[in-house]
């Protein structure tokens, strides 16, 4: 099915969605958390780093962008900094926020997060301050932005609602645009807010709340047998098309208005936050559906979307080329570890974003020895992910290591590194020294053995230019490839 997604996503660029929905600035001060206070029993952070990024349904607008499409926003900012600051990260995205009103009877809803760095690297929330004032608009800006929304209505292929209960999507505000938006044939995709009544939604195409949230709209704590029979029952009550329902590990729940529904698993992935899965489900759903893909379709993207979201930290928008890239693999199921370097780039670069850290090092790997295996183990100690550079057959004879050499082929000495336990990529590489792969790679420890400290090691320059370090590891004594090689061809002599 990967590949009928993989076609899909051509379609994307140019699909025009109208957003409405609570926008909100998430603030982030990163910081190292290395002691506690002498005045109260609470970590002191250290401030290192600030972010300012957009969050709410601004996040979901940012994740229409970056799948390519068109997007209308209409919302409600306070006049403050945080408001304009709101505007402008949407606009640099290319977001229409020509139905954005800024009100002088609220602040902009921020949230601030305060963020602890372990080792400097792993980052783990420790507080969350909320400035927000959670009321209705004014009549008067009310019925500006409902004009707003009617009018880009016009223009949008599909409509989004993003609902985090703080004023805008009243039941008059949503069952306006989704009387108008059905009466012209689009649908209209709803991520609930999490409230007993969904009754404003009535009427919708699709709403798109996870378990939790469904539990909340169905009023009840429902079993895994029982979640299907609720949300039939939700449809029903409620005159969908249909619920798509995010329940994590366990996939995607499909549930129609004719009485089907189908489970769409997904792959295990490590979770490092929670933080706008929704927003990224409901972005894909609007987009997929825009471009014609059937509910059948826009669920695993939609499932893959969020996947790929809980990986990363906070709200960072899922490019259509990270998409692309994750159903690649999913479709070509063969390569395992062993990956081209363009396809291991994004994933890399996503890992980083969730505090791993990547390390390096590279060799023939001819005989696999455990000299080999010793360096290895020490490599991925420092560490979250060993990226293995392996030399191609041509490259290994361009080293001029014998008439012989190398005495296993390229893919069988790159399928035995994948099979060791420390071991999380490996790359061929064709050119004479791996100084180009390196740039390629960016890795935050370079690693060479420590016969290496007097030749000189290539791409360490770049490494340490980056902010990395190269570690040299002792080898272990007694073993090397040449050896390992002489110590076989004497046995066989001496056999004869």
């Amino acid at each position: 099915m990967n590949g009928e997604l993989l076609k899909l996503l051509d379609g994307f660029p140019g699909a025009r969605v109208m957003l409405a929905g609570d926008l909100m600035l998430d603030r982030y001060v990163f910081g190292d958390a290395e002691r506690i206070s002498p005045e109260a029993p609470v970590p002191v952070l250290h401030v290192v780093e600030r972010q300012d990024r957009v969050g709410g349904a601004g996040s979901v607008a940012l994740n229409l962008a970056a799948l390519g499409a068109e997007v209308l926003c209409c919302g409600l900012v306070g006049d403050d900094p945080a408001g304009k600051l709101v505007l402008r990260l949407l606009g640099e995205a290319g977001v229409d926020c020509g139905g954005v009103l800024r009100a002088a009877d609220r602040p902009t809803i921020t949230k601030t997060r305060l963020v602890g760095l372990a080792e400097h690297r792993h980052r783990q929330q420790i507080l969350r301050v909320d400035d927000e004032r959670v009321q209705p608009p004014t009549p008067s800006d009310a019925e500006k932005l409902l004009g707003s929304a009617r009018a880009m209505l016009q223009r949008a292929d599909v409509i989004c609602l993003e609902d985090y209960a703080k004023g805008l999507l009243s039941a008059e505000f949503c069952q306006t645009l989704i009387g108008e938006a059905r009466a012209a044939g689009k649908a209209v995709l709803v991520d609930p807010g999490r409230m007993r009544d969904w009754s404003k939604y009535s009427g919708a195409t699709v709403l798109t709340p996870n378990r939790a949230e469904l539990e909340i709209g169905a009023g009840v704590t429902l079993s895994d047998a029982e979640l299907p029979a609720a949300a039939h029952r939700l449809v029903g009550e409620l005159q969908l098309d249909a619920l798509i329902i995010t329940l994590g590990r366990d996939g995607a729940l499909l549930v129609r208005a004719d009485g089907s529904e189908r489970r769409f698993p997904t792959k295990p992935r490590a979770v490092y936050d929670n933080t706008g899965a929704g927003d990224a489900v409901l972005a894909m759903a609007a987009v997929a559906l825009a471009s014609g893909a059937t509910l059948e379709q826009a669920t695993p993207l939609a499932n893959v979307a969020g996947g790929l979201e809980v990986s990363k930290f906070g709200c960072v928008p899922i490019s259509l080329e990270e998409v692309r890239d994750d159903l690649r693999r999913g479709h070509d199921t063969q390569r395992g570890k062993v990956r081209e370097v363009t396809d291991l780039v994004g994933e890399l670069d996503a890992r980083r974003q969730r505090g791993e850290t990547v390390v390096f090092t590279n060799g023939c790997f001819d005989i696999l020895h455990p000299g080999h295996i010793d360096l290895l183990e020490k490599a991925k100690s420092l560490g979250s992910l060993l990226v293995v550079g392996v030399n191609t057959d041509a490259s290994v004879r361009a080293l001029d290591k014998g008439d012989d050499r190398p005495i296993r082929r390229e893919a069988d000495r790159a399928r035995v590194l994948a099979a060791l336990e420390a071991v999380d990529y490996v790359v061929l590489f064709s050119e004479p020294d791996p100084g180009v792969l390196i740039e390629r790679i960016a890795p935050d420890v370079l690693v060479k053995g420590s016969d290496w400290a007097d030749k000189g090691v290539i791409g360490q320059e770049f490494v340490e230019s980056r902010g990395g370090r190269v570690a040299l590891l002792d080898l272990v004594a007694g073993y090397s490839t040449t050896a390992e090689l002489d110590r076989i061809r004497n046995a066989a002599r001496n056999a004869k």
